[in-house]
């Protein structure tokens, strides 16, 4: 249950959500907004209306934003680990008219270091990967008056020791910088792909060697007497075999021993059944599409994509090792821009992660920015300071797990 300061208890809304109203005298552009906090599942589910509305004014295009995502997750990863209590914090503004402008997706966890209790808040998606980009919805115009009611509703917490912003955009973290003292994290970097309206355009505008080694692809195949056939699953029943075949080449990509290192980020049971029933209620609402190239009667290359707004993201992606010679994943990927292109898509999301494979059809950068808020005790300095030094690329092993262990996500 969530907790509040003393002298700050309300009654909770009979509709499992508690509500409170921010508005402050001196806080001029707060005075018509209201402020939901979300504390529960069912409570995220009545929120559809909302979601919907700010889809259309934000043009949102993360699948990782979409309510869908932010249910299977809950569903599947909170309270998992004993030690660790999580809890919903969805922070939703409205102007007075009832019009959404912002859901800020967070997540309270309290845990227990030995004698030390801590509580952290995190933008939805503290996961293996799964999440890429763990980005609120608002309103365009509505970045600083976000910040401040996030921040208002978080003092009713109380013993919340510091919130992590990740991935969020250039907006806010300018209003962010101009209404407390964050300490900025390394940036996510996206990379998007902006469509022609055609193949043969997108084709020619690439570089001499990209289009030789695309020939290359095709020609390899041809040459060795192979014939491929290009499927994309779409429909929930198709999803559904197409994730079994993805899966299966997802861990052979894994266990490669030669190459760049891709983790397997479907290892356990319960990674593998966020995945499916993240698909089906997607594929439900015809916004999944698993591109596979099958060679004779085996798939031997798939990826998983997320259609959302006029724009596909590309997600997680297996091949047989056994065909690398013949570049089957850089024919798949060819083969998904035809069908982008052909079915009215705008963009394609080749996803963050700055991959020389990505650079070579000339996208463009996306940042999203990434900072630490601690409150202004002593206690949420030191604790703050000691989880950001545990999560830094270069901190010992051990002293991660001292500071920071690690939760069970498989």
């Amino acid at each position: 249950m969530l907790k509040e300061a003393p002298g700050n208890r309300r009654d909770r809304a009979t509709n499992a959500r508690e509500c409170g109203d921010f508005l402050t005298g001196d806080t001029p552009g707060l005075l018509e907004l209201t402020t939901d906090v979300v504390v529960d599942i069912e409570g995220i589910r009545a929120l559809t209306s909302d979601y919907q509305h700010l889809y259309e004014v934000t043009g949102n295009t993360l699948p990782f934003a979409l309510q869908d995502w932010h249910l299977v997750w809950c569903d599947h990863f909170l309270n998992r680990n004993p030690p660790i209590h999580d809890q919903p914090l969805f922070v939703v503004l409205r102007r007075s008219s009832g019009e959404c402008v912002a859901i800020v997706p967070l997540i309270l966890s309290r845990r227990r270091l030995g004698p030390v209790k801590l509580a952290s808040v995190a933008l939805l998606g503290v996961d293996p990967g799964l999440t890429e980009i763990r980005t609120p919805l608002i309103q365009p115009g509505y970045e600083w008056l976000t910040v401040r009611a996030v921040h208002a509703s978080l003092s009713r917490v109380g013993d919340w020791d510091w919130i992590d912003w990740n991935g969020i955009s250039a907006a806010l973290a300018d209003a962010m910088d101009g209404e407390m003292r964050p300490e900025w994290q390394k940036k996510t970097q996206d990379y998007v792909l902006d469509l022609p309206s055609s193949w043969e355009k997108l084709r020619a505008g690439l570089k001499r060697n990209v289009r030789e080694s695309l020939r290359h692809c095709y020609n390899s195949l041809r040459r060795d007497g192979h014939a491929f056939e290009f499927k994309v699953a779409r429909e929930p029943r198709e999803v559904r075999q197409a994730l079994k075949r993805f899966l299966e080449l997802h861990a052979m990509r894994a266990n490669m021993t030669w190459g760049p290192e891709h983790p397997n980020r479907f290892s356990g049971p319960t990674l593998q059944s966020f995945l499916h029933s993240l698909c089906e209620r997607l594929a439900a609402r015809d916004s999944v599409r698993v591109f596979q190239l099958r060679i004779g009667n085996e798939i031997v290359a798939s990826r998983i994509g997320f259609a959302v707004g006029d724009s596909i993201y590309l997600y997680y992606s297996g091949f047989d090792p056994t065909w690398a010679r013949h570049s089957v994943m850089t024919t798949t990927l060819a083969e998904t821009f035809k069908y982008a292109i052909e079915h009215g898509f705008r963009t394609v999301n080749l996803s963050i992660g700055g991959e020389q494979s990505k650079f070579r059809w000339r996208p463009r950068l996306v940042e999203f920015h990434s900072a630490i808020v601690h409150r202004e005790f002593r206690r949420s300095r030191i604790l703050s300071t000691a989880y950001r030094l545990s999560m830094s690329q270069n901190s010992m092993r051990l002293l991660k797990s001292l500071v920071w262990p690690p939760r069970d996500w498989s």
